[in-house]
């Protein structure tokens, strides 16, 4: 009975981690391996004898971090890290935004059609980056877009939404359209559990609705509003498909565009395997040290605000 009883035990204690072992092997085999082999290959480099020719002619050798001064001195990624920067300084705050809106506008009590609304609002977030950015350049293009057509027949101007200044309003559009709503759902989601007592309270007390949005709503989600800003600053560092796809309608969206983009050239166009891991661990890096740091500020804050 003591054995049965111990072996019911140590089954009850090992569970959990029998739950958590596929997801482990899944990360090591699809997270932890690939970033551990890019390291291993940002520290390596070829080398060339002579032509270049011939057996032996071309070795891989030891490089240290001789990749990684080459691309932290590299004009051209910090020139993308900028135009991102940029980019991201126009989505981030119109997408949440926005969805913030929404989320609160959905929350009301006088919405009408509310499902059709939310349904409507989340559909480009279920449609591809890359037939979102399509469809979007097509409708930049003054030659095939219904809107040129419009302003031509108007006889107002037709501005360039692909060159200059204008191709980071386009790019971000873009974005916002395709990020909006899921950023929405998870803030309404957030919204459906605060509990109707509070709002009643609020109410008795002769709150107005835009009091309560401002001075309940907003504070109570506020772990909602930071989780969605996490989840843009990383998609935003990693914006990729949305210029390559829009690269071959203009000239103004070069190869290293964004730094993901001048790591895809360089690996696969140029066949730098080992400097675009390092420029790829130095893009995750700077990723992981953003997100902790945003985390870390959010979460000193929540913190003094609850010792208050």
């Amino acid at each position: 009975m003591k054995s049965t009883a111990r072996r019911q035990s140590h089954g009850v204690k090992g569970a959990p981690y029998g739950f958590l072992l596929p997801a482990t092997i899944l990360f090591a085999l699809f997270f932890a391996l690939p970033i551990g082999y890019a390291f291993w290959l940002s520290l390596r480099k070829v080398k060339v004898s002579g032509l270049g020719l011939g057996s032996g002619a071309r070795k891989e050798v030891w490089a240290g971090l001789e990749n990684y001064t080459d691309a932290l001195t590299d004009s051209e990624l910090v020139n993308g890290a900028l135009r991102v920067l940029g980019y991201g300084c126009i989505v981030v705050p119109v997408m949440l935004g926005l969805a913030l809106l929404f989320a609160l506008m959905l929350d009301s009590e006088k919405v009408r059609l509310a499902p059709f609304t939310r349904l409507a609002i989340f559909l480009p977030y279920a449609i591809p980056g890359v037939v979102a950015a399509l469809l979007w350049g097509f409708l930049y293009l003054p030659d095939v877009s219904p809107f040129y057509f419009v302003l031509d027949k108007l006889g107002l101007p037709q501005p360039d939404l692909l060159d200059g200044g204008p191709l980071y309003l386009a790019l971000s559009n873009i974005a916002v359209w395709g990020g909006t709503g899921f950023n929405m759902i998870v803030i309404y989601t957030s919204l459906q559990s605060i509990p109707a007592e509070v709002y009643e309270a609020a109410k008795l007390d002769g709150a107005t609705p835009a009091q309560i949005a401002l001075r309940i709503k907003i504070p109570m989600v506020a772990p909602s509003l930071v989780l969605t800003f996490f989840f843009s600053i990383i998609a935003t560092l990693q914006v990729f498909s949305e210029p390559t796809t829009l690269k071959p309608l203009t000239n103004s969206v070069s190869t290293t565009w964004s730094p993901l983009m001048k790591v895809h050239r360089d690996a696969f166009g140029e066949g730098d395997i080992h400097g675009a891991a390092a420029q790829a661990v130095i893009i995750a890096f700077a990723t992981l040290l953003l997100s902790f740091g945003f985390l870390r500020a959010a979460n000193r804050r929540q913190k003094q605000e609850a010792a208050r």
